[in-house]
């Protein structure tokens, strides 16, 4: 199921740049943290400083899916593309 997961996800992945309309800023939070936490695993290093808005919302999203499995993140990435199509 791994092999067939994964083609789905970047299939996924590969749509999100061509969505009909610009999703939300949450949405887009959303989406990075999916995708980081189902390539990357739980998040990792320093959190950003209070100056650096985007990058703090970003490193926070990502952070708030710690534990989540690779397998499930590329799970729910996908039925938010699909969502969103």
């Amino acid at each position: 199921m791994s092999t067939d997961l994964d083609t789905t996800f970047q299939a996924a992945v590969a749509q999100s740049t061509s969505l009909p309309e610009k999703p939300a800023n949450l949405t887009l939070l959303r989406l990075y943290a999916l995708y980081k936490q189902a390539t990357q695993g739980d998040a990792s290093g320093e959190r950003p400083g209070m100056t650096d808005f985007v990058g703090r919302a970003k490193y926070d999203a990502w952070a708030a899916l710690a534990g989540l499995a690779s397998d499930e993140a590329k799970q729910n990435y996908i039925d938010l593309i699909e969502s969103l199509r």
